[in-house]
Formats: structure tokens, sequence, C-alpha cells
């Protein structure tokens, strides 16, 4: 018995199930997320199941990992680099796995953070020096940081030398940390901005909620890209690509 033929898709087809115009389909076939159309005999793209497949596949990458991996993987897979698509969704996992840990480490320190935030007996005003010694910083560092508004220290009125307190001595220790995990400064001043607007780390406990939350979903739509993916390949490997 004959096979059916396969069934011949319009760019506007592929792009009403996700919302895209038909122009944003052929941009994606330009740029290689795409299999390569067949042409009719007066010039027009014929799109197939595997077409959608592949759009289906991109998009799902693309909320996983973003759009220069999402591309990045898709050209690979089409120029026949499989080895190479999984390197770069490897990188996304790794980075997921880095920021659960960060999370953790973060988790761990906040009521260290909160005591830190409390009234200490007696005036605690410790020098850059001081504080430098206390983290194993250099006071170069802390210039830095005070620099990106991670720091706000005041200054002797007498010897004009900067005074840190312990608001200030908090801020240095949770800098710190995030660092270690890797962030940059200006996500850390972010950070310490909203909890000096919110008047302490309570602030910090919510957008550590909020963070699991996120770092929650990513998980969740690498899982759902994966099987994308896979589903993909198979397709395509049955096509004959």
């Amino acid at each position: 018995m004959p096979s059916e033929p396969t069934k011949r898709l319009r760019p506007v087809d592929l792009g009403r199930e996700h919302g895209l115009s038909a122009q944003a389909v052929r941009n994606y076939e330009q740029d290689g997320f795409l299999p390569t159309a067949g042409r009719t005999p007066t010039g027009y793209r014929i799109y197939t199941e595997l077409h959608a497949a592949a759009l289906r596949t991109f998009l799902a990458l693309v909320r996983a990992h973003g759009h220069a991996t999402a591309g990045a993987v898709m050209n690979a897979v089409h120029a026949g680099r499989t080895d190479e698509a999984l390197t770069a969704l490897d990188h996304g996992h790794a980075q997921l796995l880095r920021d659960r840990e960060t999370l953790a480490s973060v988790r761990g320190a906040v009521e260290h953070l909160a005591e830190a935030a409390e009234p200490t007996p007696g005036p605690l005003a410790l020098s850059i020096g001081e504080l430098g010694h206390r983290l194993g910083l250099t006071p170069a560092t802390l210039r830095t940081w005070e620099a990106a508004g991670i720091l706000l220290p005041q200054r002797d009125r007498a010897t004009g030398h900067r005074v840190f307190r312990a608001t200030d001595v908090r801020d240095a220790e949770l800098a710190h940390l995030l660092r270690r995990g890797g962030y940059r400064l200006p996500h850390i001043a972010a950070v310490v901005q909203q909890i000096r607007t919110a008047g302490g780390t309570s602030a910090l406990a919510a957008a550590l909620t909020d963070w699991q939350e996120r770092l929650t979903a990513r998980g969740l739509a690498m899982l759902r890209a994966a099987a994308h993916l896979s589903g993909y390949l198979t397709a395509a490997t049955g096509a004959g690509r």
C-alpha cells in the first residue's frame, strides 16, 4: 500500500500555533533554526510536520535556555553536530546546578545575616582595613564594591576615613557570599538595595523564595525542551536528514 503524501504546510500554518507571523517563520528557517524548506515550481516554500516539530523544539529551547543557546543547538543539529548541540545544553544544566548551590549557600547564611543586622552591644564601627581582615578581602576590593553601590559607608568627620557599621558589615558579608557564587557586582548591588529599602534581611527571605520558584520553572522548562529535542532528533533521523 503506498504511503500517504507528506502534508504540506505554509509559513502561516506553522506560525499560527505560536502566534508568530509568516515572516518570523521564514526568518527562523533562514537562520538555520528550521531545516531548509522545499520549494514549489513557482518558488513558494513547502513546510512539513518536520518543520513544525523543529519550530516547537526551537521555541521550547528558547524558554529553557535563551535565544542564543537555542539557536546554536538547532544550527548544530541541522549540521549533523549532535554532540555539539548536547554540549550546549550541558552548559545550561551546569549553570542551573551552580545557581541551585548558590541558593543553598545564601539560605544557609540568612540566619547569620539576620543576626548581623540586629544592634550589637556597644557601637560597631570598623575601618576598611578591619572589615577587609574580617572577610579576608583587600581594601581595594571593598572600595570597588563601594563604587558599585554595594557598600555605603559613612565618613569619620574628623579623619574622613570610611566607617563601616552593622548594616554595612551585613551588606559586605552578603556581597562576599554572592561573589563566591559567581554573581556580578550589578546584580549584587540590586539585591543589597532591595534589602536596604525593605529595612532588613526579611526581604532576602522573600527574594530567595522567588529565586527558588524561578529555578524550578527553569528546570522544568529544560525537561520539556529536552523531550521536544529528543522527539525531533528521532523524527529527523526517520525522515533521512
